[in-house]
């Protein structure tokens, strides 16, 4: 379910990031239109909000990460000694 949601995110990345190129093809030159300024908002804030959800759904154990970051996982701190 959590992959179903990313991916969508991503899909919605992608769309906000294509319309805010039609607008600034669409522009010919001019001051940058309230459309592209908002598709470009939209953009930077779902890619925010989903980097943070990636985050937290890592940390909760939702998402197991593979690759590189599931080594971070498997590396445990080692015991503190008391220096006496």
């Amino acid at each position: 379910m959590i992959k179903i949601l990313v991916i969508i995110a991503f899909i919605v990345i992608i769309g906000s990031l294509g319309s805010a190129l039609f607008y600034l093809i669409n522009n010919k030159g001019q001051q940058p239109s309230q459309k592209l300024v908002r598709a470009l908002t939209v953009r930077i804030t779902l890619s925010v909000l989903l980097f943070i959800f990636i985050f937290m759904a890592i940390a909760l154990g939702w998402l197991k990460p593979q690759g590189i970051g599931s080594r971070i996982h498997k590396v445990q701190m080692p015991e503190s000694r008391s220096a006496n």
